[in-house]
C-alpha cells in the first residue's frame, strides 16, 4: 500500500483488499500445482513466498498500515503486530520463505528448496491464507465481498 492509498474511501480499500487476495490465491493455486515436480521447486518456493506476502499485503490494506515494497515476511508480520497480535503468533513461521521471494530471480544468488521442502512451502502459504482470510471474514462479509 503506497502513501496513495491512505484515506481512501472504504469501498475502493475493500477493492484493493481483493485484489491483493485475488493475486495471492493466483500464486498460491501455481505453487500448489507444481509442487510435486521435482524441476520446479524454486519456483514452488517463489510463489508460495508470494502469495503469503500478498495475503499479508491484503490485511495490512484493510487496516491502512503502509508498507514497504520488501519481500520480507518478517517486516510485514511486524508492521500488523500492533493491530492483529494473535495472528501474527500464528504465523510468525511463515517468514521461513522470505529468502524464496525475490532472490530467485537472480542465478547464483538464491535460496534453493531442498528436496520436499516444496510441501512446506505450499503448507505455510496456505496457513497465511487461511489465518487472513479468517481474520477477514467479518469485514468482508460487511462490504458484501
Amino acid at each position: 500500500m503506497d502513501e496513495s492509498s491512505i484515506g481512501l474511501p472504504e469501498h475502493e480499500i475493500s477493492l484493493l483488499v481483493t485484489e491483493w487476495i485475488k493475486r495471492a490465491d493466483l500464486d498460491l493455486k501455481t505453487a500448489t500445482k507444481l509442487s510435486g515436480e521435482p524441476d520446479f521447486r524454486d519456483i514452488v518456493g517463489f510463489h508460495a513466498q508470494q502469495a503469503a506476502e500478498k495475503y499479508l499485503k491484503a490485511l495490512l490494506t484493510k487496516y491502512q498500515i503502509e508498507f514497504p515494497k520488501s519481500h520480507v515476511i518478517r517486516r510485514l508480520l511486524i508492521l500488523l503486530e500492533a493491530v492483529e497480535p494473535d495472528t501474527v503468533a500464528r504465523l510468525s513461521e511463515a517468514n521461513w520463505l522470505s529468502p524464496f521471494g525475490a532472490e530467485i530471480r537472480y542465478p547464483g544468488d538464491r535460496a534453493e528448496l531442498l528436496p520436499g521442502e516444496e510441501v512446506r512451502a505450499c503448507e505455510l502459504a496456505r496457513r497465511v491464507r487461511d489465518s487472513v482470510m479468517e481474520t477477514l471474514a467479518p469485514y468482508r462479509a460487511r462490504l458484501g465481498g
